[in-house]
């Protein structure tokens, strides 16, 4: 199991929900970028339970779900930005990973 790099991610999610914000991407980036970080340290905790076999698909999926939402009501607290361009937002950065992560973990988490 490959070890997942959280900044290099992090990096390559911004990047994609900055293209989904557009204009309200530097307001947005600050928190954007804090979210992303907390929801893949999420993920590397995910990745390290399984590899102790202290977590099954189901309750990964469980702790991935509440740290989006979390994420998602952070940015929802931005001006002008709907939960529609959130939502496509976080999907943009979580495809850009998708690959990534669902090897990584040997379950199609994403």
């Amino acid at each position: 199991m490959s070890k997942i790099n959280v900044p290099e991610m992090v990096k390559n999610m911004a990047e994609a929900a900055s293209k989904v914000l557009k204009d309200k991407w530097p307001e947005a980036k600050t928190y954007a970028e804090m979210e992303l970080k907390k929801l893949c340290e999420t993920i590397v905790m995910i990745q390290e339970a399984k590899l102790a076999g202290e977590i099954e698909e189901d309750n990964a999926r469980i702790l991935l779900d509440m740290q989006k939402n979390a994420m998602r009501s952070v940015i929802l607290t931005i001006e002008g930005l709907g939960i529609i361009a959130v939502e496509q937002a976080i999907n943009a950065a979580l495809n850009v990973v998708r690959h990534t992560v669902n090897t990584a973990l040997g379950w199609s988490l994403l």
